[in-house]
Parts: C-alpha cells; sequence; structure tokens
C-alpha cells in the first residue's frame, strides 16, 4: 500500500510543478542571464523545466512514502 500512495502523490505533485512551478522557475532563470542565440535561451529553459520537475517527482514520492507509512501493517512474527 505504501507504494500505491507513493506513486499516486509522485503524480500529483510533478502535475502541480509542470502546471504552476516549472514555468515561472522556467522564466525567472531565463531572466538572469544575456544570451547570444536562442537555442541557449532554450537550452537554459529545457534544462530548468526537467529539473524542477524532477524535484517535484521526488519531493511527491517522499511524501507519499511516509504518508503511507502510516498505514503499513507490522509483520507478524512466525
Amino acid at each position: 500500500m505504501r507504494y500505491v500512495f507513493a506513486m499516486v502523490a509522485a503524480i500529483v505533485v510533478a502535475l502541480i510543478t509542470t502546471l504552476f512551478v516549472s514555468p515561472w522557475l522556467a522564466s525567472a532563470a531565463v531572466g538572469l542571464f544575456t544570451f547570444d542565440s536562442p537555442d541557449e535561451v532554450g537550452n537554459l529553459e529545457d534544462g530548468v523545466y526537467m529539473l524542477s520537475n524532477l524535484a517535484g517527482l521526488m519531493v511527491g514520492w517522499t511524501i507519499g512514502w511516509y504518508a503511507g507509512g502510516r498505514f503499513a501493517q507490522p509483520a507478524s512474527p512466525s
């Protein structure tokens, strides 16, 4: 059951991160630098976007893992 909670929480947090956090972070990171080529802008924006989505996925998994641990059954002695 712990894995189910972890997967669901990871999906939900990654979706929220993708929709609301990543675009803002990518735009903010691009605004900090000056570039010679539009390709450099795209590369930085893509990298920040992917890294923030990965971070959201890991945070969601961790939240779900600990939340699912509350419902874990203790092992019975044999």
